[in-house]
């Protein structure tokens, strides 16, 4: 049993280093009409990431066939599948849509007094019926997002699986799940899944509150996506988001403006 694993481990530690020597460097430039530092970019079939420089440009590891997905708080998210021009000619360029957030419908109601706390216990809003109301069978899970569901699958099974075949009888392990552990790919589909995440959780933040974190701020309009970038590394930060605590939320990305003006001046000073 244990030569088994050992072969597979290196059968899929070889196919790794193959995959990997075949990509190449790829130098890409972001265009758009504003900043263009700081944003993000994934290599979603490779697991490997970069951020763009002050002028757009940013280089990653990159073959033929992979997806980038380029993720940035001002502009719309972006995916861009390498082609075999892009690979021989190691470059690449992407134009940038900026996001345009626009009001559904004006609703006249309560005066609102800017006070998270005061308004959510004077909000009349009432909770939607739904199908526990009705004594209807449901399911409030939201459907997993591409890449929870390629987590889900290479993860997927339980390490008892029986699996029959020439090993005769079965063997009580999940090779699916054994062969994308120790390759990597389980691992490399939760750093993109916890990414994700971050992106998705900052972005309603930045939506819900930037106009009142800066009401009274002046950081300049360059340095806030840098803030943000800086608040959604937090280790905490995903437990925070999880909590789904809006007051605890609206605190911490106060306190994070905080500590991210103290850092900027101390490497001013330096």
């Amino acid at each position: 049993m244990k030569r088994i694993k050992q072969i597979c481990g290196l059968v899929a530690l070889f196919f790794v280093f193959i995959l990997q020597a075949q990509r190449k460097e790829i130098k890409g430039q972001l265009i758009a009409d504003d900043d263009v530092e700081g944003i993000h970019i994934l290599n979603k079939t490779a697991a490997k990431f970069a951020i763009s420089n002050t002028d757009g440009s940013f280089v990653i590891l990159a073959k033929t066939s992979d997806t980038l997905f380029i993720s940035s708080l001002k502009y719309e998210n972006k995916e861009v599948v390498i082609t075999q021009s892009n690979e021989d000619k190691e470059t690449l360029s992407v134009q940038l849509t900026e996001k345009i957030n626009a009001l559904d419908k004006v609703i006249v109601g309560s005066l609102l007094t800017g006070s998270l706390q005061s308004d959510l216990e004077n909000s009349d809003a009432k909770t939607d019926i739904n199908f526990y109301d009705l004594g209807i069978p449901g399911n409030v899970k939201l459907p997993l997002t591409q890449n929870e569901r390629k987590l889900h699958d290479a993860d997927g099974g339980s390490w008892g699986a029986l699996m029959g075949g020439p090993f005769g009888g079965g063997l009580g392990l999940n090779f699916h799940k054994l062969l994308n552990r120790i390759s990597g790919r389980t691992k490399k589909l939760k750093v993109i899944v916890e990414l994700d995440d971050r992106d998705k959780c900052i972005n309603r933040l930045r939506t819900n509150y930037e106009s009142i974190i800066f009401e009274k701020d002046t950081l300049a309009e360059n340095l806030r996506n840098e803030y943000f970038l800086f608040s959604q590394e937090d280790e905490n930060f995903l437990r925070l988001c999880e909590e789904n605590n809006e007051i605890k939320l609206l605190e911490y990305l106060q306190q994070k403006l905080k500590t991210y003006r103290k850092n900027r001046e101390s490497e001013d000073n330096d």
